[in-house]
Protein backbone atom coordinates (compact mmCIF):
# COMPACT_ATOMS: atom_id res chain seq x y z
CA UNK A 1 0.00 0.00 0.00
CA UNK A 2 2.88 2.34 0.71
CA UNK A 3 4.15 1.88 -2.84
CA UNK A 4 0.72 2.87 -4.15
CA UNK A 5 0.59 5.93 -1.89
CA UNK A 6 3.99 7.10 -3.10
CA UNK A 7 2.71 7.04 -6.68
CA UNK A 8 -0.03 9.54 -5.83
CA UNK A 9 0.70 13.26 -6.11
CA UNK A 10 2.49 14.57 -3.02
CA UNK A 11 -0.48 16.54 -1.61
CA UNK A 12 -2.67 13.40 -1.36
CA UNK A 13 0.06 11.60 0.53
CA UNK A 14 0.49 14.51 2.97
CA UNK A 15 -3.23 14.69 3.67
CA UNK A 16 -3.40 10.94 4.27
CA UNK A 17 -0.25 10.88 6.41
CA UNK A 18 -1.17 13.87 8.58
CA UNK A 19 -4.60 12.60 9.59
CA UNK A 20 -5.11 10.57 12.73
CA UNK A 21 -5.98 6.89 12.50
CA UNK A 22 -9.55 7.63 13.61
CA UNK A 23 -9.99 10.21 10.86
CA UNK A 24 -8.57 7.83 8.26
CA UNK A 25 -10.90 5.10 9.45
CA UNK A 26 -13.83 7.51 9.25
CA UNK A 27 -12.95 8.44 5.65
CA UNK A 28 -12.55 4.80 4.68
CA UNK A 29 -15.92 3.90 6.20
CA UNK A 30 -17.53 6.88 4.48
CA UNK A 31 -16.17 5.77 1.10
CA UNK A 32 -17.31 2.20 1.68
CA UNK A 33 -20.79 3.41 2.65
CA UNK A 34 -21.06 5.77 -0.36
CA UNK A 35 -19.83 3.05 -2.72
CA UNK A 36 -22.44 0.65 -1.34
CA UNK A 37 -25.23 3.24 -1.73
CA UNK A 38 -24.22 3.98 -5.33
CA UNK A 39 -24.05 0.26 -6.10
CA UNK A 40 -27.48 -0.43 -4.59
CA UNK A 41 -29.08 2.51 -6.39
CA UNK A 42 -27.51 1.41 -9.65
CA UNK A 43 -28.80 -2.14 -9.28
CA UNK A 44 -32.26 -1.08 -8.16
CA UNK A 45 -32.81 1.15 -11.15
CA UNK A 46 -32.97 -1.75 -13.60
CA UNK A 47 -34.31 -4.59 -11.50
CA UNK A 48 -37.87 -3.47 -10.78
CA UNK A 49 -41.05 -5.00 -12.15
CA UNK A 50 -42.66 -3.27 -15.08
CA UNK A 51 -46.35 -2.43 -14.77
CA UNK A 52 -48.47 -1.96 -17.86
CA UNK A 53 -51.93 -0.47 -17.48
CA UNK A 54 -54.62 -2.17 -19.56
CA UNK A 55 -57.38 -0.16 -21.20
CA UNK A 56 -60.92 -0.71 -19.93
CA UNK A 57 -62.25 -1.99 -23.25
CA UNK A 58 -59.72 -4.77 -23.81
CA UNK A 59 -59.54 -8.27 -22.31
CA UNK A 60 -56.20 -9.60 -21.08
CA UNK A 61 -54.61 -13.04 -21.30
CA UNK A 62 -53.03 -14.59 -18.20
CA UNK A 63 -49.27 -15.11 -18.27
CA UNK A 64 -47.17 -17.75 -16.49
CA UNK A 65 -47.35 -18.33 -12.74
CA UNK A 66 -50.38 -16.20 -11.90
CA UNK A 67 -51.40 -16.58 -8.24
CA UNK A 68 -54.30 -14.35 -7.17
CA UNK A 69 -57.27 -14.16 -4.85
CA UNK A 70 -60.53 -14.55 -6.75
CA UNK A 71 -64.22 -13.88 -6.23
CA UNK A 72 -66.58 -16.86 -6.26
CA UNK A 73 -70.35 -16.79 -6.75
CA UNK A 74 -72.21 -18.35 -3.82
CA UNK A 75 -75.95 -17.94 -3.25
CA UNK A 76 -76.18 -15.06 -5.72
CA UNK A 77 -73.38 -13.12 -3.93
CA UNK A 78 -69.68 -12.70 -4.75
CA UNK A 79 -67.23 -13.77 -2.01
CA UNK A 80 -63.47 -13.09 -2.03
CA UNK A 81 -61.36 -16.21 -1.49
CA UNK A 82 -59.14 -16.43 1.59
CA UNK A 83 -56.26 -18.12 -0.21
CA UNK A 84 -54.61 -17.58 -3.55
CA UNK A 85 -55.63 -19.56 -6.62
CA UNK A 86 -53.30 -20.50 -9.47
CA UNK A 87 -54.87 -19.42 -12.78
CA UNK A 88 -53.52 -21.42 -15.75
CA UNK A 89 -51.52 -19.62 -18.40
CA UNK A 90 -53.57 -18.64 -21.45
CA UNK A 91 -56.88 -17.96 -19.71
CA UNK A 92 -58.61 -14.68 -20.50
CA UNK A 93 -59.79 -12.02 -18.06
CA UNK A 94 -62.35 -9.45 -19.09
CA UNK A 95 -63.10 -6.08 -17.47
CA UNK A 96 -66.39 -5.60 -15.59
CA UNK A 97 -67.85 -3.67 -18.54
CA UNK A 98 -67.94 -6.96 -20.52
CA UNK A 99 -70.30 -8.58 -17.98
CA UNK A 100 -73.80 -7.37 -17.13
CA UNK A 101 -73.71 -7.81 -13.38
CA UNK A 102 -76.50 -7.05 -10.90
CA UNK A 103 -75.29 -9.18 -8.00
CA UNK A 104 -73.68 -7.66 -4.91
CA UNK A 105 -70.10 -8.15 -3.78
CA UNK A 106 -69.69 -9.32 -0.20
CA UNK A 107 -66.57 -8.75 1.88
CA UNK A 108 -64.13 -11.56 2.65
CA UNK A 109 -65.51 -14.78 4.03
CA UNK A 110 -63.84 -16.23 7.10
Amino acid sequence: MTKFLHQLPWHYWNIYRNESKAARLLWILLWIYLSFVVLVLGLMSGCGNRTVLVQEGSPIRIGPECKVRVYTLENDEWHLSNSQVIIPEGWYCVPPSFVNETRTIVKETK
